[in-house]
């Protein structure tokens, strides 16, 4: 099995991607096909004992279609809308029909102005003939097809106005149509954009401007103020603020030292760095965003694939109704031919289902990339559909609702020393640590920029703490209550008591029978947590539950300053997805939120797993349904009320698109409606279909 995607550029619009995915799918030996109509590219999953890359080749120029294999990595950024040659053809035909039904309404004969529409006819005509003509072969209709029909029943009655009105609203509606689908390709092609071409390589001594194709793993690669971060890597020195609102959709710079990661497609805003390449261009956070992008429009909606099944059984029925109209009446009832091929023309033209079968993926692919842009990668329609129709959210604790880097709350004290000098015993003694608390108290030093004296003699006491000698013979301890003779005052350990039942862990610092004070150090809940959970409720779920490892007062606290409605904790990661498989028999559709990695069994259970921060985690980017590049929890409340107004207006489109035609379908079958009028409700019903999927773009 092997796969392969080809640029299509005739694949420009959905009918076309539908009606080309249909076929292959029924071609032996092909096993999958997926048709991106916003990018013009179809991916082939084949047998290999069947065809090969040539053998593809010549199947698709046998439907009628000139597809190229895609040889880069990348998708290559297609030219403007108006460059097409079908948009040109289409401009010029409607600019030379306007000069034929000025010269008729003018006055002048018709030797003069029908030579004139004859022309515009064949050039608005050329393309669509073509196209039509694919359909027909592959035994199915789309609006091209009608098109050329409904203009060749109109010459054969002699109607060249209303032939050439035809070909002139139809061209019309396809340039305006061409512009707004060219809207929905903005997003993945800004990404794309934002793919730097070249890399200043720092190889021994000597420093090359190269593709950044040919740099390395390893490479030292320079980056001046200004300039953009070809690949993934490590600063190796210098410091400078770097935008990377493209990749996490931050919307400050952020602050890189020696150490720090940087990506590729963020710009660096000032002072030059010099970065050590960890990846190479084409497995580079920025490059897995765009592949993540144009997967995620290849993934169809549950109401996509409703009309494009409805479309399929629709048109041929709309066909044989027709054709029963224009011979029933005059063949039975003795009416004349004339009107009732006129109806049955009308009716071709008008039931074409262009708007149905755009009505979600203009949605979906345009709120993709909306979310794309805001640091938020959506995996597909689908998940797009669920997240909006779920009721109840589960978030992991630590490193979700909380920072997952404990901090120093409180110093408490318990003796003749200040606070400042507790906290210097206390990290003089942690400096030879490596305990989570340790790193707690270091960082409250570092933080007061405090006199940290070195320490000897350092011995940790499993279970209760650590001690040391500080300050020459002086030993201090640091730790539990247990390392200690003396014990708190009653004037302190009602304090230390209600530090306690908010879930902080309290280490004391002292000498063996005096202590000298108390340091509470806790896992700060993250400054966004509490408007999440505001804003999901706010945007329609019921239920928001926690799940933690943590002790149980611990996590009645944090619940309560996050204002979540219930939590499990104690919990190890089999019994995480114990309770995911429980809420989804009890509610349904969870959505789960969590870190991507550990979180990984509970989140690929839900019915929508949310992994954050995952800027750089290619686990964590390829695995979660939906994967927020920043630590900021406020992308899931973005998320979610993104995925609730895309199902809105994809049930808009849908609903506005069967009424339209159902309202058209009348009216042709009645003779209330003319071919030209036809057409062009027929096209602007196309047009209201995208205007609405635009919106999403805000």
């Amino acid at each position: 099995m092997a796969k392969h995607v080809f640029t299509v550029p005739e694949m420009d619009c959905a009918d076309c991607a539908v009606s080309l995915e249909g076929t292959l799918k029924k071609s032996k030996g092909v096993i999958n096909v997926k048709t991106n109509f916003a990018t013009s590219e179809l991916t082939i999953i084949y047998d290999e004992k069947v065809y090969d890359e040539q053998s593809l080749t010549a199947l698709l120029r046998k439907l009628g279609f000139s597809g190229a294999l895609r040889t880069k990595t990348l998708p290559q950024k297609t030219g403007a809308w108006w460059h097409r040659k079908t948009i040109l053809f289409r401009a010029i035909s409607g600019i030379i029909t306007a000069l034929g039904l000025i010269l008729q309404f003018i006055g002048f004969s018709s030797s003069v102005y029908i030579p004139i529409y004859i022309v515009a006819i064949i050039i608005g005509l050329y393309y669509p003939a073509i196209n039509g003509a694919r359909s027909l072969i592959r035994f199915s209709l789309n609006i091209n097809a009608l098109l050329v029909l409904a203009t060749i029943g109109a010459i054969s009655l002699g109607l060249w106005a209303e032939a050439a009105g035809l070909v002139f609203v139809f061209s019309l509606g396809e340039v305006l149509e061409a512009y707004a689908i060219s809207k929905t390709r903005d997003s993945i092609q800004k990404l794309i954009a934002l793919s730097p071409k070249t890399a200043l390589v720092k190889r021994g001594e000597k420093e090359s401007l190269l593709p950044v194709e040919q740099v390395k793993i390893g490479d030292i690669v320079i980056i001046k103020p200004g300039e953009k971060v070809p690949v993934d890597g490590v600063v190796r020195s210098g410091q400078s603020n770097i935008d990377q609102a493209a990749i996490t959709g931050e919307s400050l710079p952020v602050e890189k030292n020696v150490g720090d990661e940087v990506f590729a497609g963020t710009i660096n805003l000032q002072g030059s760095i010099e970065i050590k390449t960890e990846k190479l261009f084409q497995e580079s956070t920025l490059s897995k965003i765009i592949h993540s992008v144009e997967e995620a429009q290849l993934e169809k909606a549950t109401s996509q694939r409703f009309s494009e099944n409805f479309g399929r059984y629709y048109t041929p029925v709309i066909f044989v109704l027709a054709f029963l109209v224009a011979i029933i009446p005059p063949l039975l009832f003795q009416q004349p031919f004339r009107p009732w091929i006129m109806r049955a023309l009308v009716l071709l033209v008008v039931s074409c289902p262009c708007a149905l079968v755009l009505s979600t993926p203009v949605a979906v692919v345009t709120s993709i990339g909306a979310a794309a842009k805001n640091g938020v990668l959506i995996k597909g329609g689908i998940f797009i559909e669920e997240l909006a129709r779920t009721k109840v959210f589960v978030f992991d604790k630590t490193g979700t609702l909380t920072k997952g880097q404990p901090e120093v709350t409180d110093v408490i004290e318990l003796g003749p020393l200040p606070k400042k000098k507790i906290i210097e015993l206390a990290a003089a003694v942690e400096s030879r640590s490596e305990h989570p608390l340790a790193e707690a108290i270091l960082k409250k030093g570092k933080h007061e920029k405090l006199s940290i004296e070195q320490s000897q003699s350092f011995e940790a006491i499993t279970g209760k703490g650590a001690k040391a000698y500080v300050d020459g013979d002086e030993e201090i301890l640091v730790g539990s209550l247990r390392l200690f003779e003396s014990g708190v005052g009653p004037d302190k350990s009602e304090l230390i008591t209600k530090l306690q039942g908010e879930g902080k862990t309290i280490v004391y610092v002292g000498k063996k029978s005096k202590l000298y004070g108390a340091i509470a150090i806790a896992d700060q809940i993250r400054e966004t947590s509490t408007r999440t959970i505001a804003a999901l409720r706010l945007f329609g779920a019921k239920k928001i539950i926690m799940l933690t490892g943590d002790n149980k007062a611990t996590a009645d606290s944090i619940a309560k300053q996050a204002g979540i409605d219930e939590f499990e904790a104690d919990l190890l990661p089999e019994e995480k997805v114990k309770v995911i498989k429980e809420l989804k028999d009890k509610y349904g559709k969870v959505a789960m939120v969590g870190d991507g990695v550990n979180d990984a069994p509970a989140l690929a259970l839900s019915s929508v797993g949310i992994a954050m921060g995952v800027a750089g985690t290619d686990i964590a980017l390829e695995t979660a349904d939906l994967a927020l590049m920043s630590d900021d929890l406020c992308k899931v409340s973005y998320a979610y009320k993104k995925s609730k107004k895309t199902l809105n207006i994809i049930k808009q489109n849908i609903f506005l698109s069967l009424g339209i035609i159902t309202v058209l379908v009348i009216l042709a079958l009645a003779g209330r409606l003319s071919l030209v009028p036809g057409i062009f409700a027929n096209e602007l019903s196309a047009l209201l279909i995208v205007a609405n999927g635009l919106r999403l773009i805000r």
